[in-house]
């Protein structure tokens, strides 16, 4: 059986998804919805261009991937909720708490699955992390350190309706660290500046982060995050526990390395997210085909986007206060 998928939105992430259907033995882009940029997409798959109504009533469309701008994230959800059509959504829901709960409610009381585009879960190296810490590998979890560092600052016509760092940026470094600790986390110390340009500070947002988060029994996880990492893409994180210790180091597109009389070098990392996760978003996908084949929920799920937007609003709070913020 082959499962046929509408995707709504065709800028980088919808094109990156995309592609994964395309070449997916067991599902097919069926449609393509995008007011401004759906036409290249759709010649390169071979997909009709079909309104948001035509997709909801389709019946022989069994699911969408949702990768418009976040405002619109929660009321798709709802339309397709009532269609009953299976949902990938790109983080996060919505930036509005409230909002996110009002959508989460009319999903669980229908039969839709939801799930959330937390791709760095699926990341091959973060994820032979996660299971070797689940299973154990270095006793109980003491410790996590996530570092997390863009190249270069987005566009200020981003930043503006982006959120800020922790909800849009960190909100990634939540959903892992939640996974790492293994328990909730209960309280938030956050700081936040802009030293990469100031005039993001004007937009209410900062450039350069930190978090550290804990549990009731006292395990810690440190965040760092910054716009700006002048030698590529800097994504690794670590788990520090009582009989040892889990580290998945930077990535490169070739990996190796060159030693001569000059020392040793070897290749620069990558450049942004879209070649750093690539195996990420295939197999993220992959796992939304699986739980609708299997009728299983997938994961990450709404809720998991909830708990994360929790600790980004708790940090928020956390840097315009000064405080330590009790979740």
């Amino acid at each position: 059986m082959t499962l046929k998928f509408a995707l709504l939105g065709a800028g980088r992430i919808g094109q990156v998804h995309a592609h994964t259907l395309a070449h997916h033995p067991r599902a097919t882009l069926a449609a393509v919805h995008d007011p401004f940029a759906a036409a290249p997409l759709a010649e390169t798959h071979g997909c009709p261009i079909r309104s948001i109504e035509e997709i909801a009533d389709d019946p022989a469309i069994d699911g969408v991937l949702i990768c418009t701008p976040t405002d619109t994230h929660a009321d798709l959800i709802e339309i397709f909720c009532r269609s009953d059509k299976a949902i990938f959504c790109e983080k996060p829901i919505d930036l509005s708490i409230p909002r996110v709960e009002a959508c989460l409610a009319m999903v669980a009381h229908s039969r839709t699955k939801l799930m959330l585009g937390f791709n760095r879960r699926f990341d091959p190296h973060f994820d032979a992390v996660i299971q070797a810490a689940t299973a154990g590998k270095v006793g109980a979890i003491e410790q996590v350190t996530i570092t997390s560092r863009d190249p270069a600052p987005p566009p200020k016509a981003y930043v503006a309706v982006s959120g800020g760092i922790f909800r849009d940026m960190m909100i990634h470094d939540f959903d892992l660290a939640r996974v790492l600790l293994g328990e909730p986390v209960t309280k938030v110390q956050a700081s936040g500046a802009a030293l990469i340009d100031p005039d993001i500070r004007t937009l209410n947002d900062y450039d350069t982060a930190s978090v550290i988060l804990a549990t009731d029994s006292g395990r810690q996880a440190l965040i760092l995050n910054s716009r700006r990492a002048s030698y590529g893409y800097d994504q690794r994180i670590e788990v520090h526990g009582a009989t040892g210790s889990l580290t998945a180091l930077n990535q490169r597109p070739v990996d190796i390395e060159h030693a001569s009389a000059l020392g040793v070098t070897r290749p620069a990392l990558h450049d942004f997210f879209m070649t750093r996760y690539t195996e990420a978003f295939k197999r993220e996908i992959t796992a939304f085909v699986e739980a609708i084949e299997q009728d299983n929920q997938p994961r990450p799920s709404g809720a998991d986007g909830l708990e994360a937007l929790r600790l980004a609003e708790a940090a928020v709070q956390s840097v315009e206060t000064g405080r330590l913020i009790r979740v």
